[in-house]
């Protein structure tokens, strides 16, 4: 029984990737717990804490596939404890001897959130993988349309020219932000965690922070130096960073879907074969990647949200904070992974109509070139009044702005004829400028990462 969207065979290609579930799916995260176990023992018996003969056959029965997953359910429930029906399971096919052995010294975030270190690793790959990607295809599409004019709009409303090359530009230099983000927030993240009970080690004697070294190294994981069990700062600042990428892609996005409106037609999605804009209205091509973006965005925030109120936790435990890891944290990693592929579909067919942005650039659109030119002459802030109220008389009485300005006696016909020319400052620079750098940090940096 499916209760989830992400998990719908129906829908859950919307809110997930079958490469993320591969994660974050139960026999994945009951096997990564398990390989947990196994690390810790080998860990434990290389210090002889426990013998040798009990860690190999941990090692050999510590597989998920060879667990009564019914003994893990029934126990889970019966203890009301989170990791004593896997314990339980795990034990049973052990002997007698080796499975007194098991989670030796250890607690549930001993395992719980050394396995999330590992997950955050795996997701944090396919980020670096897919941001790359996407970054890739936004700097082709800047230097193809590096001089191509659009209309700057602020407001809602068109404006000056740019280009739309600026316009990925700065979605690239975005995406590069997250690289880079993505790089120097590893060492924080992939870390292990062994604490016990209050975080001193103290089972363990004078030997925990040895022992926690060689645990977390086997792991290919740093080790803390202290223990975390109540500082969820780690946790928070990934969950926030996926808030941050997935708000990048709804930028990208609500670009799309409003310059794909009708009356803009600039930008539109892939056409995509047998895919259906509206049942009652044939004519239509729905955005329906472009505001999907956004709703991933949102969800994603909600979730990073849970994550950033765990900061907040009690003493040296306190399950309020790390057991809601457990439902935001997955569900924020498969929403971005839906977002990164739905991008980098979205950005490989985007179809550009430059003639449209050309067209679209309005009549009065040269009136930042009035301004520069008349401001030396009358003071920017009277050649501003003056051009203000000569272009909405302008525009009341139907006229061009070469009609405006020459009516107001502000520019003779010449020069009003030049400013109707788009001039788009640096912006082309600028584009120039995201390209080479953004090349630069590529060329430094491996495809594959961590």
């Amino acid at each position: 029984m499916v209760a989830r969207l992400t998990e719908s065979a129906v829908h859950g290609h919307m809110w997930g990737t079958d490469e993320l579930r591969a994660v974050f799916d139960e026999p994945a995260r009951l096997q990564g717990w398990l390989d947990v176990l196994v690390a810790l023992a080998d860990a434990q018996a290389e210090l002889g804490i426990i013998p040798a003969w009990a860690a190999e056959a941990i090692s050999a029965d510590a597989h998920v596939d060879v667990l009564d997953l019914d003994v893990v359910v029934a126990e889970t429930r019966r203890t009301s404890h989170s990791t004593l029906g896997l314990i339980a399971a795990l034990q049973r096919v052990l002997s007698e001897d080796a499975a007194e052995w098991v989670y030796y010294g250890a607690t549930v975030q001993d395992v719980t959130d050394t396995w999330t270190a590992l997950a955050i690793r795996k997701v944090s790959g396919v980020m670096w993988r897919d941001l790359r990607r996407i970054e890739d295809r936004l700097l082709r599409l800047a230097a193809e349309h590096r001089d191509t004019v659009i209309a700057g709009r602020t407001h809602g409303q068109a404006g000056a020219p740019t280009t739309f090359g600026l316009k990925v530009a700065s979605w690239a230099d975005e995406i590069r932000r997250h690289v880079d983000r993505l790089r120097e927030g590893g060492p924080r993240w992939f870390v292990g965690q062994l604490a016990g009970a209050v975080g001193s080690l103290a089972f363990y004697g004078d030997g925990g922070t040895a022992l926690r070294q060689r645990f977390c190294a086997r792991l290919g994981l740093a080790d803390p130096g202290v223990s975390w069990t109540s500082s969820r700062d780690r946790i928070a600042e990934f969950g926030s960073l996926l808030a941050l990428v997935t708000g990048t892609l709804a930028r990208i996005g609500t670009e799309v879907y409003q310059l794909q409106r009708s009356e803009i037609d600039e930008l539109r999605e892939p056409a995509l074969a047998g895919a259906i804009g509206s049942i009652t209205m044939p004519h239509k091509r729905n955005p329906e990647a472009s505001e999907h973006l956004a709703t991933l965005a949102r969800l994603v925030r909600s979730s990073a949200t849970v994550l950033v109120e765990g900061i907040v936790a009690e003493h040296e435990r306190d399950g309020r904070a790390w057991k809601a890891e457990w439902v935001a944290l997955p569900e924020a990693c498969l929403l971005t992974g839906a977002a990164l592929s739905l991008a980098l579909s979205l950005l490989d067919g985007l179809e550009i109509d430059s003639a449209a942005m050309q067209r679209n650039l309005g009549p009065f659109s040269g009136s930042e070139q009035a301004l520069a030119i008349l401001a030396p002459q009358l003071g920017k802030h009277r050649a501003q009044a003056a051009l203000q109220e000569a272009l909405t008389d302008g525009r009341r009485r139907g006229w061009s702005l070469v009609e405006a300005l020459a009516a107001a006696n502000l520019l003779d016909e010449a020069a009003a004829q030049r400013v109707t020319e788009p001039s788009t400052g640096s912006a082309a620079e600028m584009v120039d400028l995201v390209i080479r750098r953004a090349r630069t940090a590529r060329e430094q940096e491996p495809e594959r990462w961590p």
